[in-house]
């Protein structure tokens, strides 16, 4: 059995990526947590990924690091990861690398943080441009393909990668347009993305940088999180 190795729900995006397509295409895996928040985080990480960083995928004796990569492996080895269709399949592997190499202002300004609800102190015009064209972007898809999910009927790696931002647009209240919108609420709502939420808000681990980034980033409204 494939064994995935993440860091804390609350704040892993990257994580979230492939631990959400296997859950969604009922891929069996073993989850193993390695926190965020020690000093040793790095050389624990290290024991496992080669880049000393999560998600890492091991199968047998075999590590694949990158959440890109991981999705790449599984698709060799399982159906469903890319749509089954040519066209939807381009466009699809089109928008994950999209999502995976740009969209640095969203990551920068709204790191992920699930159980925190925040009201950014700016909206520069940078991450307008961002927000824009992810909401472009997904209307696109959705029009192309008719939905309900990015590449047509099926949940695949594409809504794999733009899970994290379901919750980000969540965490500060991004402003979408009903389309958007309305696929963001899709996602949030599948059975996996309630779990993943849930256990996050059980975790009482607190990784600093990542609560600096926050308070740097708005004006926390509400923390849901277990203390």
């Amino acid at each position: 059995m494939y064994k995935l190795y993440i860091a804390n729900k609350n704040y892993s995006s990257w994580s979230l990526r492939p631990w959400v397509l296997m859950s969604e295409l009922r891929i069996a895996f073993e989850e193993h947590l390695l926190a965020f928040g020690h000093a040793s985080s790095w050389q624990s990480f290290r024991k496992i990924s080669p880049s000393g960083k999560v998600p890492c995928l091991v199968d047998g004796q075999l590590s694949v690091w990158d959440s890109l990569a991981i999705a790449e492996y599984l698709a060799e080895r399982h159906a469903g990861i890319w749509p089954a269709n040519a066209s939807a399949r381009a466009w699809a592997r089109c928008a994950a690398a999209e999502m995976h190499a740009g969209f640095t202002e969203l990551r920068t300004r709204c790191s992920m943080t699930c159980g925190v609800r925040i009201r950014l102190k700016e909206i520069p015009r940078a991450l307008e441009r961002e927000i824009a064209r992810m909401s472009e972007l997904w209307n696109d898809g959705l029009r192309r393909f008719g939905g309900p999910f990015l590449a047509g009927e099926s949940f695949t790696a594409a809504d794999a990668f733009f899970a994290p931002v379901a919750f980000r647009a969540q965490t500060y209240n991004l402003a979408l347009d009903a389309v958007a919108a309305g696929y963001v609420a899709r996602i949030l709502d599948l059975r996996s993305m309630r779990r993943w939420y849930m256990q996050a808000l059980e975790e009482k681990l607190r990784d600093e940088p990542h609560e600096a980034d926050m308070l740097q980033a708005g004006t926390v409204l509400q923390d849901l999180r277990a203390t």
